[in-house]
């Protein structure tokens, strides 16, 4: 590849959730055909010479064999010190979309002839591209520089690298291999699909203010009062409040509060059925991709809504907090690009849970316990996989927390969600059945259209 060359490597994809460690070189030596071919003929004239009796054969059989072991000796002893550099721009990127790997390579000592190398990539995404080295485009630190294309059309973390490189002698005797560098991380983060506003549209950064205020908000003789706290000045103290409640009440300050999305992502891994594919690195769920793939779409609307973004596990765990590409793997929330951003490295690696033995199949009051702990202050959204009637029935209730509840219950086959759906709309969810060949766009269609027919909250 010269100065201008490029390459599209990767056709499939898969996660490969491991890391190399420190720049490293590993260096394996072994003779060609050719050598070999030296090697056979010494023992042909060493023979001939043993029956003949000629010293000279005797002679020539040495330097035949001689010369491919001075070839492999001088392949192992004197090799260069090769130092590989590996850019991705950029290094985290949407499914669906490439990104242009850029390579240079330098050495120091004694190298002879040239060396071709080749990039190793994960078997999901294909053959890696071969170049020469030295190569056509040399810069002026002496470095060779080297460009290609990579498309990754699924989530998951992938390393790039090492680059192997085989060098072989002016006279094609030995060859010599070696592995050179630490593999670099490409992180592929889920893609995010438009969806429409429905009932969602028109709250652009009111609704859990409202929702916040009229929570707090009971009576005219309560507007902005709490419990006395030692240390509140006694000129704050409520007195009609007090009289009423019985307990000394005080004035505080209004705040908005920002507006909070919930979104529950199933992560229970008998919720998914998995299927292994002996050209994966990892066995594939099309209804967990779809899950995954909803989640960020829903999480980029909310946030264009103004929204700051709570997910959570049906345990009542924090959704993220396992994952193995989770830049903030603690946060509570996230909001803003910066927390879209995050959120996507997140889910780039995010994998179904096995549920503890103690834990059973459904929904925590843990998680119920987080939901009443943020009552109305915005809408919930529930991704479910595979969920049972008396599983829904556990997670039925959250719909009195917010003014909207909404669940996409994903399946693999039509049906097979019809129960818990039915569930949750009669506790009053919008929620809808998908399946993986769902359009994301549709099924949010269905989910926020606010119409009688759809018989969810209103």
């Amino acid at each position: 590849m010269g100065r201008s060359e490029s390459r599209r490597a990767g056709q499939r994809a898969g996660g490969a959730h491991h890391y190399g460690g420190a720049v490293r070189t590993d260096w394996r030596g072994a003779l060609t055909l050719r050598g070999w071919g030296f090697v056979g003929a010494a023992i042909a004239v060493l023979l001939g010479a043993e029956l003949l009796g000629r010293r000279d054969l005797l002679h020539l059989a040495v330097f035949l064999g001689l010369i491919p072991a001075a070839a492999l000796a001088s392949n192992l002893l004197f090799r260069p010190s090769l130092d590989v550099r590996r850019t991705p721009s950029p290094d985290v990127v949407e499914a669906g979309h490439t990104t242009e790997v850029a390579l240079s390579l330098a050495h120091s000592g004694l190298l002879s002839g040239r060396m071709s190398m080749a990039e190793q990539l994960p078997p999901s995404l294909g053959a890696g591209p071969g170049f020469l080295y030295p190569g056509r485009s040399v810069g002026r630190d002496g470095r060779s520089h080297y460009r290609y294309e990579l498309a990754s059309p699924r989530r998951g973390l992938y390393l790039l690298g090492p680059v192997e490189a085989k060098h072989t002698d002016p006279f094609g005797l030995a060859e010599r291999h070696s592995r050179i560098g630490a593999p670099t991380r490409l992180t592929v983060t889920p893609p995010v699909l438009p969806l429409a506003a429905g009932v969602l549209s028109g709250r652009r950064g009111t609704e859990g203010t409202v929702a916040a205020r009229i929570q707090s908000m009971p009576s005219d003789d309560d507007v902005m009062t709490r419990e006395y706290r030692p240390g509140d000045p006694m000129r704050r103290v409520h007195w009609a409040a007090t009289a009423r409640q019985g307990e000394l009440m005080v004035r505080q300050e209004e705040s908005a509060t920002s507006p909070e999305a919930t979104l529950i992502l199933d992560l229970r891994r008998s919720a998914f059925p998995f299927t292994g594919h002996a050209a994966s690195d990892a066995p594939d769920s099309p209804a967990f991709e779809w899950a995954v793939t909803t989640a960020m779409s829903v999480c980029a609307h909310l946030v264009s809504l103004d929204y700051s973004i709570r997910l959570l596990a049906p345990d009542g765990t924090l959704a993220l907090a396992r994952s193995a590409s989770a830049p903030e793997p603690d946060s509570p929330e996230y909001a803003g690009a910066a927390g879209l951003a995050a959120i996507g490295e997140s889910l780039a690696a995010i994998t179904p849970r096995e549920a503890a033995a103690s834990a059973g199949d459904g929904f925590s009051d843990l998680l119920l316990d987080r939901l009443e702990g943020h009552r109305g202050r915005g809408p919930i959204v529930a991704i479910l996989g595979r969920t049972s009637r008396d599983a829904a029935r556990e997670l039925a209730p959250a719909a009195l927390l917010a003014e909207r509840a909404l669940a996409a219950v994903v399946v693999p086959a039509a049906g097979g969600g019809r129960e818990a759906v039915e569930a949750l709309r009669q506790s009053g969810w919008m929620a809808a059945e998908c399946t993986p060949r769902t359009p994301v766009a549709s099924a949010w269609a269905a989910l926020v259209d606010d119409s009688p027919d759809r018989g969810g909250r209103r």
